[in-house]
This record gives structure tokens, C-alpha cells and sequence, in this order.
């Protein structure tokens, strides 16, 4: 890492502080926060400002941002689309002062929630009903959460693929409500993932014309 590293970030949250060591994008070790009035940056080091998009640095992307969801002193996180890279501090907090409001509304908009996934695989192609497998969906699951996205069918087998926007405190009833649907249906896979920061109900890319 160069001496003076330009700064990654993975995500805004709430004011707080906190240093982790992590794999990060472009070998990112520690990350740290760099904060804006209410607003904190999670950020680690990198050597560029244009960082190579490959499935590495994606997947490292995702789990600093899984790790961070997973501890008590964060509550909320708006996720950053890959790539945001500022070469200071200075700069990076300009950026979050010229996008505060919009970064205020989407915390928000997903305080205290954290995203998760569901995938229903018909393994006998056809031998179970599509439409009462997502009517039970829709009856156990939506009143247990906050939102919801009915996501891509890529595939003829895949009954439903839905991600959930939902309160921590209503995890441990979504997840009950999650092994009932496995139960009851044992010719259908039953794929549920996450928890992960609520990309599908946030859209946010802070300032990446400023980052260059």
C-alpha cells in the first residue's frame, strides 16, 4: 500500500466507531471509518481509485459488508455499489456532505433491517404448485418483514426468488417461518441466504464522477 492510499467504501452508517481487520477490495486490511456529521464512511486503503471489478474483489466487497452487519454496534448499513473509491478523506467526506439527505432518507428507509434471501428449486420440474408455494410466501413471510422484491426466475426450475427487507428483532420468527415452509414442502429446495446489507432496497452511488 502507498503512502498516501486513496480510500475504499463499502457502506454509510450511523456516526460510530469502529476498526476491524478485514479482506478487503485491493487488499484492504483494516476497516475504519471516516465520518460526516451523523454519517460514517466504512472504508479501508487502496492504491487506486479505479479498482478492477473481478469476482475476487466483488465477493471481498460482500463480506466486509457481512461482517460489519453481524456486530451489536452497528445497526444499519446502506450498502455502496462496487467501486467507490476516493483518493482522501477530504474529498470523500465532500461527496457525503453534497449526498447527506439522500443517505439520511435510505438509513432511514432500512433502520434496523437487515436483507435476506429466499430461493424455491422445484427438483421434479413441475411437481409441485408454483402459485401455492408464492401464496405461502406471501402469507408467512410478507407480514414478518418490511419490504419485499420479487427478483429474476433464471431458471425453469426456480419457483420463486424473493429477497426480504427485515427488522432484526423479527429474525428468529422469519427464520421459524422459513424451516415451516421447508417442512411442509420436502420435494422443494429451499435456498434461504443472508443476512446481507439491503442492496435491493436501497440505490445509492455517492459522487462517482468526484472519485477520479
Amino acid at each position: 500500500m502507498s503512502d498516501n492510499p486513496n480510500l475504499y467504501v463499502y457502506g454509510i452508517t450511523e456516526q460510530t466507531d469502529i476498526e476491524l481487520t478485514v479482506d478487503g477490495v485491493g487488499d484492504g486490511s483494516t476497516l475504519r471509518t471516516v465520518e460526516y456529521r451523523s454519517l460514517a464512511a466504512l472504508v479501508t486503503d487502496i492504491d487506486t481509485t479505479d479498482p478492477d471489478r473481478s469476482d475476487e474483489a466483488v465477493a471481498a466487497h460482500d463480506s466486509v459488508l457481512q461482517s460489519v452487519i453481524e456486530r451489536d454496534e452497528v445497526e444499519t448499513v446502506v450498502p455502496m455499489g462496487f467501486g467507490m473509491a476516493f483518493k482522501n478523506a477530504r474529498t470523500l467526506k465532500g461527496v457525503m456532505r453534497g449526498a447527506r439527505r439522500a443517505l439520511r432518507k435510505a438509513l432511514n428507509d432500512v433502520e434496523g433491517c437487515v436483507e435476506l434471501g429466499i430461493k424455491l428449486v422445484d427438483p421434479a420440474d413441475g411437481g409441485t404448485d408454483p402459485d401455492e408455494l408464492r401464496e405461502r410466501l406471501e402469507s408467512d413471510l410478507d407480514p414478518l418483514s418490511a419490504g419485499q422484491t420479487d427478483d429474476d426466475l433464471f431458471s425453469d426450475r426456480l419457483v420463486a426468488n424473493r429477497s426480504y427487507l427485515v427488522e432484526q428483532d423479527k429474525r428468529d420468527a422469519f427464520d421459524d417461518a422459513i424451516d415451516a415452509i421447508d417442512s411442509d414442502y420436502e420435494d422443494v429446495l429451499v435456498k434461504y441466504t443472508g443476512p446481507w446489507a439491503p442492496y435491493n432496497f436501497v440505490d445509492i452511488r455517492i459522487g462517482a464522477e468526484a472519485s477520479h
